[in-house]
């Protein structure tokens, strides 16, 4: 997955963070028990259908809207001229022979295609870009490559800033599911839209449109094509591999059955509503009003870097369509806080966690769970980290201009052997279970001394 860096001064004019800390499923068990009880999770049926190809992008037909099955929607509004070269060969032999990968790749692609497909047919575009996360990151939102490339569609800093993604403390849009596939989308869009050609937007998707220009300029110099293929030799080998992975894709989800693999059933209706959110609600307790798991709500609401979602009446989660009449129901019910999370801004490099955790009625492992600080690093002075509320903070919500700005910076703590000018790293992806525990622990202990105080 290769960092787009070299955006073009044609789109320049456009307008990580730490991971976050909750990234493993958890039962609600701590918490008091909602009004009625998670249905079990319905697995997977396979279907296949035989290809259909489409020459030129279109809106959704009368056809399309009736599959029963987003796959075959996808096929046929495949658009884009196909490749047939070694390369394609190599990686339809290389995903074809790996059954467990692709069965877990669109398995977590089953979540997201409704919405990726309509968005495309809505642009006219070809529906076989809903393949490109297959390549940028196996539809895993949380993906994040060595380039900080992030989220499913695979946006660097800098690119994801040219298209609004907001990045900050609490929220990295390049993860959301929404806001980053329309980023995509556009992106894509304003590529085809400078080279005419789709395989070349790809490749410009891939390498930076400045390098394809370049590419395309000295071909032409040389009075040689100027198509994909032409251009191939120029090309770094993840580029000169981009599309023919795609192609790759493309073909085995045509006829699944061809090459032995099959694919789950991913009904031709939305997987997912946008529900409001009006005040500050912890993550875990967004889930549990939801009736999911916090692993099923992070899938679908990735963007959240903290264990509270901020952001006022603007931010909206997504949950599944039945969910989300739970969510209601049991929102109303609740009769709690919704949030036990406030900030607080360091401002001497003496606020030691350990004294922040006694301030605050906590323990240093929830904060740093929380504000996802390593172990053996300090806050620096004017670092902003959540902390456990207090009385005096119960029914305050983080305002909006705290959260766009809260920085956190880290410095190794005295005696670390990389002296003082180490910047901690971030931790990505980790299979413990303990920052889910650790957090529902706080919620609870919270919701335990509240009611004690109103006793």
């Amino acid at each position: 997955m290769q960092a787009r860096n070299n955006t073009s001064a044609a789109l320049a004019a456009l307008a990580l963070m730490l991971a976050p800390a909750l990234s493993q499923a958890a039962d609600m068990g701590a918490l008091p028990a909602p009004a009625s009880q998670p249905a079990a999770a319905k697995a997977p049926d396979t279907t296949f259908t035989s290809r259909t190809d489409s020459k030129q992008a279109r809106p959704a037909s009368e056809d399309a809207l009736r599959e029963t099955d987003v796959w075959g929607r996808i096929r046929s509004g495949y658009a884009i001229p196909d490749l047939d070269n070694p390369l394609v060969a190599k990686h339809i032999t290389w995903y074809s022979s790996r059954p467990d990968y692709m069965a877990r790749t669109t398995a977590r692609a089953s979540r997201y295609l409704f919405h990726v497909v309509t968005e495309l047919e809505k642009r006219g575009m070809p529906t076989e870009l809903a393949l490109l996360p297959f390549i940028e990151s196996a539809f895993n939102p949380q993906a994040l490559s060595s380039a900080n490339a992030a989220g499913m569609w695979q946006f660097v800093p800098g690119t994801g800033r040219d298209f609004n993604l907001k990045q900050n403390v609490f929220k990295d849009e390049r993860r959301g599911i929404v806001a980053s596939t329309d980023a995509a989308l556009t992106y894509l869009q304003r590529l085809y839209d400078m080279f005419g050609d789709w395989q070349l937007a790809l490749a410009a998707y891939n390498w930076g449109e400045g390098s394809v220009q370049k590419a395309i300029q000295r071909n032409r110099a040389l009075g040689k094509p100027t198509d994909f293929e032409s251009l191939a030799e120029l090309m770094p080998a993840e580029t000169r591999n981009y599309v023919p992975k795609l192609q790759a894709v493309k073909n085995i989800i045509a006829n699944p059955g061809q090459y032995g693999l099959t694919l789950p059933l991913v009904d031709n209706q939305p997987y997912f509503t946008a529900v409001d959110k009006t005040s500050d609600i912890d993550l875990t307790i967004a889930a549990h009003l939801a009736e999911l798991s916090v692993d099923e709500f992070k899938a679908l609401n990735p963007q959240f870097n903290r264990p509270v979602i901020t952001g006022g009446e603007q931010t909206k989660i997504l949950l599944p369509q039945q969910n989300a009449e739970k969510f209601h129901l049991n929102l109303a019910q609740w009769g709690r806080a919704l949030s036990t999370w406030t900030t607080h801004k360091i401002t001497t490099a003496r606020e030691r966690i350990e004294t922040l955790a006694s301030r605050f009625h906590t323990t240093p492992e929830v904060i740093r769970q929380a504000n996802n600080i390593p172990q053996k690093t300090v806050l620096k002075a004017g670092s902003t980290i959540l902390v456990p509320k207090l009385a005096t903070s119960a029914n305050v919500d983080i305002a909006p201009e705290v959260a766009d700005n809260a920085v956190v910076a880290l410095e190794a703590d005295r005696g670390n052997k990389r002296g003082r000018g180490y910047k901690a790293a971030r931790h990505h992806g980790d299979d413990d279970e303990a920052p889910v525990k650790l957090v529902k622990a706080h919620v609870t202990r919270y919701h335990k001394s509240r009611h004690r105080n109103e006793d």
